[in-house]
C-alpha cells in the first residue's frame, strides 16, 4: 500500500494543483469581470463584418470546398508526422502505403484545382 501511494503521489499532487489553479482562475475572472459592458463590446461580430439579419443565408459552395480541402490536408499532416518519426522502423509496405495515400491526395488536389475550387472571383 505504501509503495503504491508513493508511485501515485506525484500524479495526485499534479491533479490537485491543476484543480486548484482552475478554480483560482475561474474565481478571479468572476471577481474581476466587468459587470456592465459596453453595448458595442457585446454586439454580434464575426469574420470582419457585422452579422446578417438571417442566420440561414446561403454561402457560396466554394467556401465549403476550401474548408473541406483544408481539413483533408490538415489530416494529411496529422498522418505524415507520426509516419515520418517512425520512418526508420517502417517496412516497405508502410512506405508504399503512404505513397498511395499521398498519391490519392495529389489526384484529389489536382481534380479540385482543375474544377476551379481554388479560384475566387
Amino acid at each position: 500500500m505504501q509503495e503504491m501511494l508513493s508511485e501515485y503521489l506525484p500524479i495526485m499532487i499534479f491533479l490537485g494543483l491543476a484543480i486548484a489553479l482552475g478554480l483560482i482562475l475561474i474565481l478571479a475572472a468572476a471577481i474581476v469581470a466587468v459587470r456592465n459592458p459596453d453595448p458595442e463590446k457585446v454586439s454580434a461580430y464575426e469574420c470582419g463584418f457585422n452579422a446578417f439579419d438571417d442566420a440561414r443565408m446561403k454561402f457560396d459552395v466554394r467556401f465549403y470546398l476550401v474548408s473541406i480541402l483544408f481539413i483533408i490536408f490538415d489530416l494529411e499532416v496529422a498522418f505524415l508526422f507520426p509516419w515520418a518519426v517512425a520512418f526508420k522502423d517502417i517496412s516497405m509496405v508502410g512506405f508504399w502505403s503512404m505513397m498511395v495515400f499521398l498519391g490519392v491526395l495529389t489526384v484529389g488536389f489536382a481534380y479540385e484545382w482543375k474544377k476551379g475550387a481554388l479560384e475566387w472571383e
